[in-house]
């Protein structure tokens, strides 16, 4: 068992910059989803309303997606790390004004704060990921990839589980510090590290000087490069429907388990251990990388059913065996996606390929979120029949991947990625 994990460990021991990182992105991530709950809180106390609720998620996504195009143009013509290290420096003052909201009348400041938090969010987002093949050596990018994917539910399972004690027992201002002190801790661990960047030439620069142009210009750079294009494609394509899904377990915490936080922590808690699991097992299937495409689609069909067997369910265990297994399948689409992207784009490009891979799916989950919101603020549906819905048309939209996308995967004239040789920081 320990030769298993002797990669992953080999890899946090031995690439100082890359642990940095790493550590940055863990510290970070339990501030996130610590202090989500808390926000979810604030929302119910002060409204009531489930169209309010889903409300937030629609600003935190559209907030991250209408700044995405231009934060692409900024994480591939300025320093990635001093524009992680700004953005997580924004954050930690920020989430300092929830503190704020005390009153009804004062609950659009939660609003208002989330979608500025996102902005920096969606600047420091697509540096993070565009950073990693260039603090790991190509045999250690799907490891670190991985490993990225199993901490962040490691940390989500075990922040959401804690936030839903701590903003029951200890109240929302306390979560929210403890949230800013998380910002601030990882931007010590970015500082740290040495993280090198192939940066554009004069000529590029110079004829990306408009970020009109410059976005435009990744836009092409997709549209004319479709193995890049399709894993860019993978996660918008899974949330249309997933974003829906992880939405409603707010209101089955709520209104069928009759577990509120707490209850919330428990569903969220198993879908991190399955975003955890997953991408661990997904490539002991799946071993070539010229399958992943394909997989992708099976994810999807995987996924729906899973959540198709939740509609039906009483029991928060059975529950959350099913949202774990669920979350197996779309833990591996995540990471098998970026891996595909971090391989085919090269260094110049990946800001903006990876802020458009990530403005399609924020712009797809808002849109989820929506109709689901809609769906039953107005009672169109039952939360049992909203979810069983959402779950077959994840499943229609993995057979319309297997037989649209797919098949168009080949394994010719993928582009080399610059290689970097420096010494890391730290030896």
């Amino acid at each position: 068992m320990r030769d298993k994990f002797r990669p992953y460990i080999d890899l946090v021991k031995t690439n100082s910059n890359y642990r940095r990182l790493w550590l940055a992105q863990i510290v970070s991530n339990f501030g996130d989803w610590f202090g989500l709950l808390a926000v979810y809180a604030i929302i119910q106390k002060y409204s009531g309303s489930e169209l309010l609720l889903g409300l937030i998620i629609v600003v935190k996504m559209l907030s991250l997606a209408l700044s995405s195009p231009i934060a692409g143009f900024i994480t591939d013509r300025f320093n990635r790390r001093h524009l992680m290290i700004l953005s997580d420096v924004a954050r930690g003052i920020l989430v300092l004004g929830f503190i704020l909201i005390t009153t009804t009348e004062l609950l659009w400041l939660a609003y208002v704060i989330t979608a500025i938090q996102m902005v920096f969010s969606a600047i420091f987002e697509p540096a993070k990921t565009s950073s990693i093949p260039n603090v790991t050596t190509p045999k250690e990018l799907v490891i670190a990839n991985i490993l990225s994917a199993a901490s962040w539910s490691i940390i989500f399972t075990t922040a959401m589980a804690i936030g839903g004690f701590a903003t029951a027992y200890l109240g929302t201002d306390a979560v929210f510090v403890i949230n800013a002190i998380t910002y601030m801790v990882s931007g010590v661990f970015i500082y740290r590290a040495a993280i090198p960047q192939k940066e554009m030439t004069v000529e590029q620069k110079y004829e990306n000087r408009n970020p009109l142009r410059g976005i435009g210009e990744g836009f092409r750079f997709l549209k004319n490069n479709r193995y890049v294009l399709r894993p860019a494609l993978a996660k918008g394509t899974y949330t249309m429907c997933m974003g829906a899904l992880i939405y409603m377990l707010i209101i089955v915490a709520e209104e069928i388990l009759m577990m509120g936080s707490i209850g919330l922590g428990i569903l969220y808690a198993a879908r991190g251990i399955g975003t955890g699991i997953g991408p661990i097992l997904g490539r002991r299937i799946f071993r070539k990388e010229s399958g992943w495409i394909r997989a992708i689609g099976l994810f999807m069909i995987f996924s729906g059913l899973m959540y198709a067997a939740v509609s039906g369910l009483e029991s928060v265990i059975l529950m959350s065996i099913f949202v774990i297994v669920a979350h197996m399948a779309s833990g591996s689409n995540w990471v098998f996606s970026t891996v595909l992207l971090q391989r085919r784009t090269p260094d110049t490009y990946r800001g903006r390929v990876f802020s458009t891979e990530w403005l399609l799916f924020t712009l797809a989950q808002s849109i989820s979120v929506t109709a689901a919101a809609l769906i039953l603020e107005f009672n169109i549906l039952s939360i049992r029949q909203a979810i069983a819905l959402f779950s077959f048309l994840l499943m229609l939209a993995g057979i319309f991947w297997l037989w649209k996308v797919a098949p168009n995967e080949t394994i010719e004239s993928e582009p080399v990625i610059e290689e970097f040789t420096f010494e890391p920081a730290g030896k």
